[in-house]
Order: structure tokens, then C-alpha cells, then sequence
């Protein structure tokens, strides 16, 4: 935590480091709220202050874990353009970032299936989109990926793709060469690739 946050601050951000340990655990519904105070070092009402309830305190950490998972992928990816490269880090870079923030990984493996629709609405993926419509512009005036595609429109496509792969790879306890290999790679680049002569 830093410094220079206020106490009401650090008290939240302590509340959501508790939340996401105890949830990450335990589940939502072997985790009550007092545990997670106790486990803060605070009142059995202190959340209460912060956060509507259980399910707003478990939303609220679902999202706070998340975020850290979505900015390790990108930031494996930083300062390479390649399509190649992108395609093939960008889900290992997130699988291994899950294995570090366990309510995120908790949510992906389909433990609390009441919340998996949570994951397509997870703020974070928002930086996911812009960071993928990005490259994909880049790479349209470098003349790699086709000039008649929407790349806002396709970054929103590819997000529920990339979710759905590794919800696939966590739940069916896949070997991501296997899962993510050469057929994946094809449908990848049939649609941005430009055509070959």
C-alpha cells in the first residue's frame, strides 16, 4: 500500500487484499464478510462502511485481482508489434499471470459459476480492447493484418475469444501448446491476415 493514501484508503485497499486471499481460498460462499475483517485486522463491521455487502465486497475484489492479471499480459507484450508474437504470448502471458491472483483464477476455472458472467464485464478488459485495437491499427499501416477490418470492432470480438480459451485451458486442465496450436493459429490468421497471392 502507499504511503500516501489516505486511512480510508488503506483500510479499503486492506479489505480487498483480505477479500481476494479469503475469496481466492475459500469461495463466496465458505468466506463471510467477518472473516474477511478479521483477516484485515479490522471490526467484523468495518466493510460495511466500504462495501454494500458480500456480494459487492466479492465484486469489488474480483475486479481489483483481475486488473493486475489483464496489465502483466499486455505488459509481455510491450514494445513487440508482431502479429506472431501477439497471438502466441498473449494467452500464455495470462495463464501465467492467473497462477499469481487466485480469485481471478478461481472466477476463470469456473469455481464460482453464479460470477463467470462477471468476467466479460471486468473493467480491465477495457485495456485489453484498446491495447488490441491499437496494435491492430499499427499493424494495418505496416500492411500486416487486413485493411477492410473495424479493429475496435475486432478487439471487442476477441476478447470473449480469449476469455473463452482460457476458461477452456484452466477447466479442462489442457496443455496450452495442445489447445492453442497450429488450427487456433489458422483461424487467427484467416481473419487478419491479408490474403497471399
Amino acid at each position: 500500500m502507499s504511503a500516501a493514501m489516505t486511512k480510508s484508503e488503506r483500510t479499503r485497499q486492506a479489505l480487498l487484499e483480505a477479500a481476494i486471499t479469503r475469496f481466492g481460498r475459500d469461495g463466496y460462499r465458505r468466506t463471510s464478510v467477518a472473516e474477511i475483517a478479521r483477516t484485515a485486522g479490522l471490526s467484523g463491521t468495518a466493510p460495511y462502511a466500504y462495501f454494500a455487502g458480500k456480494e459487492d465486497l466479492f465484486i469489488a475484489a474480483v475486479d481489483a485481482d483481475a486488473a493486475p492479471v489483464i496489465e502483466e499480459g499486455l505488459a509481455g507484450l510491450t514494445g513487440d508489434i508482431s502479429i506472431d508474437h501477439w497471438r502466441a504470448s498473449l494467452i500464455i502471458a495470462l495463464l501465467d499471470a492467473l497462477e499469481r491472483h487466485p480469485l481471478a483464477r478461481r472466477i476463470v476455472a469456473g469455481l464460482e459459476p453464479e460470477y463467470t458472467v462477471r468476467l466479460m464485464t471486468i473493467p480491465a478488459l477495457d485495456q485489453l480492447r484498446a491495447e488490441t485495437a491499437r496494435r491492430l491499427r499499427v499493424q494495418q499501416k505496416a500492411g500486416q493484418v487486413r485493411a477492410d477490418i473495424d479493429p475496435d470492432q475486432f478487439a471487442r470480438g476477441l476478447v470473449p475469444i480469449v476469455m473463452s480459451l482460457l476458461m477452456a485451458l484452466l477447466q479442462t486442465r489442457s496443455d496450452p501448446a495442445t489447445l492453442l496450436g497450429p488450427d487456433v493459429a489458422a483461424i487467427f490468421d484467416a481473419a487478419v491476415l491479408p490474403p497471399t497471392t
